[in-house]
């Protein structure tokens, strides 16, 4: 559910939402949500001075505590 949020979000910002892929990782201690881009869209995801990864990890925090999950956004270039 908080991956398809991801996904709906960076797929609304960038101009190739064919080019988003979100891919959800297991580790010991948490889960990790692994977002991909096309390079020229990097900057639309992360924003000026990170705002928009941010809120994104805002968003995923608040949804992750409702659930008692322990999540978090790793955007990769």
């Amino acid at each position: 559910m908080e991956s398809d949020l991801i996904e709906y979000i960076a797929k609304s910002l960038v101009d190739d939402p064919s080019a988003v892929s979100v891919k959800t990782v297991q580790t010991d201690e948490s889960t990790v949500i692994e977002l991909r881009v096309a390079a020229d869209d990097i900057g639309k995801v992360i924003g000026k001075r990170g705002r928009i990864a941010k809120a994104m990890r805002t968003l995923l925090s608040a949804s992750a505590n409702r659930a008692s999950k322990d999540l978090k956004l790793q955007i990769i270039d």
